[in-house]
């Protein structure tokens, strides 16, 4: 297996620039594992694919506004600072955050930046409301650092960061300038935990979810804390190489319930978003006891396929736990049945992992299928059901 192998040429003409209005009106690729037989639907049409019992599970996590552009101290060059995961290790408090800066090779330890309420492009004029002090590197190649964030003019950090930051559009979205809650889902928490959005998600609206719950399909949540990672390319030729970095993530008592009573009842456990995906799998616990044993099966009438229950191994309720999981070819899912998705920048770590979920091949084809019908790629673009 080589990184090659889950590359492929992406015209820029095809990367999505805008969301689709309304959002459940985008197209949706429905690809069958079964025999890898590909239809082309809309994504509103979701509900004819799903039946009374199914369990759909998305990630609520919402986007910071994470992007801060500042000034560096005595200078006055600019800065970019993309906010990536509070360091309480280093400081109690939550100010210490590890952060990725440009350019890089200017902000040595002890650099001082300042940001401005309304970013870069605020009058010079204008109030400093955060100052961010360089204090140690982390992966200095990729201009990883620690910052120490201090709030000023009695603002708290939160609120500091709230009115100097901006959410952080991927790199390849370049000139969208609508309105910034189309890159948070509908159903997202009201904390703001992540660098990027879960965007197989956005495509959902209240009416939508309305509509899936009408039908006896449970719809639940769990909580991964978007990393970086998701921009990111893979940079060695064998993908086992690479590194990934580690998320939070939440998989409450109620999601691990509905699964259990899903699986009973022998039907489907479907991830929105491959977030969602990791967070099912990262909770499989193949040390515990296997739920469903055939006294705990009998809990639930009309169980179909109890057998499949039994053996090792078992989803368990994960508390502020983290993941390095790292799906690809090869990979055993536990838990997931079926996944929604976006279609994925190539060699990347969400190729692989839906390249797991069915076949490369199937997925290659796939890929090749939307591309011929001018389907929309990427985070703002149009959708995919592997079942």
């Amino acid at each position: 297996m080589r990184t090659d192998d889950f590359d492929y040429p992406l015209p820029d003409s095809l990367i999505a620039q805008v969301p689709c209005e309304p959002r459940d009106a985008c197209r949706l690729l429905v690809l069958d594992r079964k025999d890898g037989s590909v239809e082309h639907r809309r994504f509103t049409d979701l509900v004819d694919y799903l039946e009374p019992g199914d369990l759909l599970v998305a990630n609520r996590t919402r986007v910071l506004p994470a992007r801060l552009m500042g000034h560096k101290r005595g200078t006055g060059g600019v800065s970019e600072t993309l906010l990536l995961a509070r360091r309480e290790d280093v400081d109690a408090l939550g100010h210490v955050w590890e952060c990725l800066v440009k350019p890089g090779k200017r902000l040595k330890q002890g650099a001082v930046v300042e940001y401005r309420e309304g970013g870069i492009h605020a009058p010079m004029d204008w109030p400093v409301v955060l100052t961010g002090e360089v204090i140690d590197y982390v992966d200095e190649s990729r201009g990883g650092r620690l910052v120490r964030f201090e709030p000023v003019g009695g603002l708290s950090l939160d609120e500091a960061i709230h009115r100097a930051g901006h959410v952080p559009l991927p790199p390849y979205i370049t000139d969208y300038e609508g309105d910034p809650e189309r890159y948070q889902t509908v159903y997202s928490m009201r904390e703001e935990h992540s660098a990027a959005a879960p965007t197989a998600g956005l495509h959902f609206t209240p009416e939508l979810i309305k509509r899936i719950r009408g039908r006896d399909i449970d719809f639940r949540t769990v909580e991964l804390e978007v990393g970086i990672d998701t921009f990111r390319l893979v940079e060695e030729d064998d993908p086992t190489q690479h590194a990934m970095h580690t998320e939070r993530y939440h998989v409450g008592r109620g999601v691990v319930d509905a699964v259990h009573a899903t699986k009973a009842a022998g039907h489907r456990v479907i991830a929105v978003g491959t977030t969602s995906v990791r967070s099912l799998e990262s909770a499989f616990d193949p040390d515990v006891p296997a739920w469903g044993t055939p006294v705990c099966a009998r809990r639930f009438e009309g169980a179909r396929d109890s057998a499949r229950l039994l053996g090792r191994g078992d989803i368990v309720e994960r508390v502020d736990a983290t993941t390095d999981l790292y799906l690809m070819p090869g990979s055993t899912f536990h838990v997931v049945d079926a996944m929604i998705t976006n279609f994925h920048v190539p060699r990347s770590t969400l190729m692989m992992l839906v390249s797991a979920f069915a076949t490369r091949e199937q997925i290659m084809g796939a890929y090749q299928a939307a591309m011929n019908e001018g389907y929309r790629f990427l985070s703002f673009g149009d959708a995919m059901l592997i079942e």
